[in-house]
């Protein structure tokens, strides 16, 4: 599709059909960039978009175990000294 370059303000926008803006699922928010020469807007993805799918297939190949053994947490590991009460610790 061919289309012009529209003045807004000091910067020059492009008007995008409501097809295209529905085919691309695009929302009020985008991302823009330039790769190989082109402008390319994109719909904003999450940061974590899939984690919860990974986890659940992780779960599901019994492969969310920890690499290490838990350690007892560092407090486990020290005497009271004088003058401290059992709730300090």
């Amino acid at each position: 599709m061919k289309t012009r370059l529209v003045r807004i303000g000091n910067s020059r926008g492009v008007r995008l059909p409501k097809t295209i803006i529905t085919q691309a699922g695009l929302t009020d928010e985008v991302e823009l960039g330039v790769r190989d020469g082109a402008v390319v807007i994109a719909r904003v993805t999450s940061t974590r978009s899939g984690w919860a799918d990974a986890a659940r297939q992780m779960r599901e190949n019994n492969e969310d175990r920890l690499l290490d053994a838990p350690l007892p947490p560092a407090f486990m590991n020290r005497s009271p000294s004088p003058g401290c009460f059992a709730g300090d610790l």
